[in-house]
């Protein structure tokens, strides 16, 4: 059995917010996505069992309270749903674990939360849903926020967030919109910026995780030492990028279910550092289950993105079943 770390819940205080980022989908299909993100009982448990998931970390399906322009709003909605997710958490430590929601606006409230997520509620990491209202984690408020998060060693999941300004090249094509294509390309480009901004020179020990095979990154490696190489009058590095992306990049298979991305994100970022996902309820468990348990690695390989990288990363337990 596995563990599952981008499968997503809602609480009624953060509905809204995701009513407004949601992509268009059918009538029935908008109701059948909200009923599974707001259970927590025998759907989900169903859902995981079809999927072999034995252990599903929990976190909130985006935007959440990142698109809040109010900063103390922000603050109490993210401890709010914190609370109701520990309480859950509590009920089944058996099958959940979960993810501290947090409002970026406020760095400084953010590693706080971070820290009592962590040390009060048990929590494993935080995911964060890309830009704060178009601030990005790369920006200098940021740093106490990095110091807390690799003293606490913990992993920061950065999961897809609608463009601040949606680019050019994306007007009039609807089709490349949010999980087809621009949250592919916001999403690796946030941890570029992490990247060249030195923040993993500043704080070595960081865990990012990014879901969907690491949004393109894994085929990137070489072209980045060799454009990098190039730069002139940029912010120097400590080491090549690559570095950077083998040594504080993890990637999760959420909704990428082909051995072709599989095979390159283990070849390029090692056996360690790639992980079982699903993306609950967006991709199918089913699905996802069967892609795991034939893709064309060694049962050991296996065994490791199924559950001992998880197990290792978070500090859980190792079971099988």
């Amino acid at each position: 059995m596995n563990i599952a770390l981008e499968e997503h819940f809602i609480v009624p205080c953060l509905v809204d917010y995701l009513e407004k980022a949601m992509p268009k989908v059918s009538p029935a299909a908008h109701d059948k996505l909200l009923a599974e993100l707001a259970g927590f009982g025998e759907m989900r448990i169903s859902a995981m069992d079809a999927g072999g998931v034995s252990l599903a970390v929990l976190s909130i399906s985006g935007p959440g309270v990142q698109v809040e322009p109010d900063a103390a709003v922000a603050i109490k909605l993210a401890q709010q749903a914190n609370d109701l997710l520990a309480t859950e958490v509590h009920r089944r430590r058996d099958r959940y674990a979960g993810f501290a929601h947090l409002a970026m606006q406020d760095p400084a409230a953010a590693a706080d939360e971070l820290e009592r997520s962590v040390r009060d509620l048990g929590f494993v990491g935080a995911m964060v849903n890309g830009h704060t209202n178009g601030i990005y984690l790369d920006d200098p408020r940021y740093e106490p926020f990095w110091e807390r998060m690799q003293a606490l060693d913990v992993p920061l999941y950065i999961h897809p967030a609608d463009s601040y300004v949606l680019p050019y090249a994306l007007k009039g094509c609807d089709e490349l919109l949010k999980p087809t294509w621009e949250w592919t390309t916001e999403t690796s480009t946030h941890f570029l910026r992490l990247l060249f901004a030195g923040v993993f020179d500043r704080y070595p020990r960081l865990k990012i995780i990014l879901g969907h095979m690491g949004e393109t990154l894994p085929f990137m490696l070489w072209r980045l030492d060799s454009r990098a190489a190039f730069i002139y009058g940029g912010r120097p590095l400590a080491q090549p990028p690559s570095v950077y992306l083998k040594r504080n990049l993890y990637v999760t298979t959420s909704g990428q279910c082909s051995d072709v991305p599989l095979i390159a994100a283990l070849t390029a970022l090692g056996e360690d550092h790639v992980l079982f996902s699903i993306d609950y309820p967006y991709e199918d468990s089913g699905v996802a289950r069967r892609f795991i348990e034939t893709a064309r690695i060694s049962n050991a390989v296996r065994d490791k993105v199924g559950r001992l990288n998880a197990a290792g990363l978070m500090r859980l337990p190792r079971r099988r079943g």
